[in-house]
């Protein structure tokens, strides 16, 4: 796997499937924030670096990480960039755990039936 590390944030992984990108684009809660708060309404990347104690170049790369998971879309109006969520990358998200937890319930049920199963064997 090639990685380049730049400032402690992935910055260049071709070989990252897209859930890897759009998982590890949510593991931080700087990011995480920033799809909660554009959610709400437009921010541009001024009004975000405001907001959080970081830089503006911090800001800016969040906000591409997040772009490159497509959990946020941006753009230009006039010299501000403003940032949008995505609910398609959200919902895509939702979906991959779904999975999971249809896997897990899948798994507590069967352990259910085996318990059943050996009280009812040892009751006989």
């Amino acid at each position: 796997m090639m990685l380049l590390i730049y400032n402690h944030m992935v910055v260049d992984n071709r070989l990252q499937s897209r859930t890897d990108v759009l998982f590890h684009a949510l593991a931080d809660a700087t990011r995480r924030s920033i799809v909660e708060k554009t959610f709400q309404r437009d921010y541009s990347i001024s009004e975000l670096a405001r907001l959080y104690p970081m830089s503006f170049a911090a800001i800016q790369k969040h906000v591409v990480v997040l772009e490159r998971a497509e959990l946020v879309t941006k753009r230009r109006q006039g010299r501000e960039q403003f940032v949008r969520s995505n609910v398609v990358a959200i919902r895509r998200a939702e979906k991959y755990l779904r999975r999971y937890e249809e896997l897990w319930r899948s798994r507590i049920d069967r352990m259910e039936e085996i318990l059943v199963e050996d009280r009812t064997k040892g009751a006989k």
